[in-house]
């Protein structure tokens, strides 16, 4: 009886000791190879045209192009191509946005070998593979509404830099100078933000950015 095919896999992570970890981890696992490696969206599109994996583990926050624009041109030029996410805690919004995208499912990076394992053979299997650690209900109801809804439209794009600087931890003062503009600016720019989005402290501002995908846990 021929051996079955192994699952080939395009490992993308831009933080190059994560993605050796998890290529390491996936190296003990029999039936997974993981055949190619990127380190940014752009990379990861290339590599999946060329290569061809079966699935592909696909960071969200990356430079150059993110982990939700490179599965959408993955899935534009390989279809059969199995998009797996693999994202941190509390980022519901970009889980949503790359399902949206043609995701075939996330996991989380915390997760163990197994749960990884089990969320590949899932996507393989082509079931939707919803890993532990996020709420699934957020993220249905960030699928469920139109983009226009998506609470982040609300703001301007400056707005949008100063809820991030502000949720990264930066005081009024270095967000002044990073963007170059006043203090008296980003007061108006927080305050602005505050009443957009019925937030009343620096803690909800945090915690909204990090759901919303802007920041990182």
């Amino acid at each position: 009886m021929q051996a079955a095919k192994p699952v080939s896999i395009l490992l993308v992570e831009d933080q190059e000791l994560i993605r050796q970890g998890i290529a390491a981890l996936l190296g003990a696992v029999p039936g997974v190879i993981v055949t190619g490696q990127a380190g940014d969206g752009l990379q990861a599109v290339r590599q999946a045209s060329k290569l061809e994996p079966d699935v592909v583990l696909m960071d969200l926050s990356m430079p150059i192009m993110d982990g939700v624009e490179a599965t959408g041109e993955i899935k534009k030029r390989r279809p059969f191509i199995r998009v797996l996410a693999l994202t941190v805690a509390d980022c519901e919004k970009k889980v949503a946005d790359v399902l949206r995208a043609g995701a075939d499912g996330y996991a989380l990076k915390q997760a163990g070998r197994d749960d990884l394992v089990a969320a590949i053979n899932s996507v393989m299997r082509g079931e939707r593979y919803l890993g532990a650690g996020l709420s699934r209900s957020m993220v249905e109801r960030y699928l469920a509404a139109p983009p226009e809804a998506n609470p982040l439209a609300l703001l301007t794009p400056r707005e949008r830099q100063v809820l991030k600087l502000i949720a990264q931890g930066h005081r009024n003062r270095d967000v002044a100078e990073q963007l170059f503009i006043s203090i008296k600016t980003v007061d108006s720019h927080r305050t602005n933000i505050m009443q957009k989005l019925d937030l009343h402290n620096a803690a909800e501002l945090a915690t909204f950015a990090i759901r919303a995908g802007l920041v990182n846990a």
